[in-house]
C-alpha cells in the first residue's frame, strides 16, 4: 500500500523560507513522476507547482520558477520542496503526489496523494 507523509509547513513572513518533505513507503522515489500540488485558500482546485521525473528532469509553474527548488532522494525514499522568497500568494495546502505511469508529468492525475501540509505567509 502506498502511503505519502507530508510534512515542513509553518506560518513565514513574506521573503521567507521553508521546506517541505514527503515520506514515501511502499512506493519507490526516483522511479516514475511525483509532484508537489497546491491548493490555495477557498479555493477547490488544486494546481501542480513543481514536478520532477525519474531522470530528474524537473517542471514548475512560472510563478514560482526561480524560488522554488523540487528534488527527490531515492536512498531516503522522499520529495522535498524547499521554497525561498515565499510570498502571501504562495500560501495553500500543499500536496506530494505520485505515481507509476510513464510519460510526461504535467498534465496528469496523480493516483497517490499525501495529507498535505498548510503554508501560510503573511506580508
Amino acid at each position: 500500500q502506498v502511503k505519502l507523509v507530508d510534512s515542513g509547513g509553518g506560518s513565514v513572513q513574506a521573503g521567507g523560507s521553508l521546506r517541505l518533505h514527503c515520506a514515501a513507503s511502499g512506493y519507490r522515489v526516483g522511479t516514475y513522476c511525483m509532484a508537489w500540488y497546491r491548493q490555495a485558500p477557498g479555493e477547490w482546485l488544486r494546481d501542480v507547482v513543481a514536478s520532477i521525473d525519474k531522470d530528474d528532469t524537473t517542471s514548475y509553474v512560472d510563478s514560482v520558477k526561480g524560488r522554488f527548488t523540487i528534488s527527490q532522494d531515492s536512498a531516503k525514499n522522499t520529495l522535498s520542496l524547499q521554497m525561498n522568497s515565499l510570498k502571501p500568494e504562495d500560501s495553500g495546502k500543499y500536496y506530494c503526489v505520485a505515481d507509476e505511469r510513464s510519460g510526461n508529468c504535467l498534465g496528469r492525475v496523480y493516483d497517490y496523494w499525501g495529507q498535505g501540509t498548510q503554508v501560510t505567509v503573511s506580508s
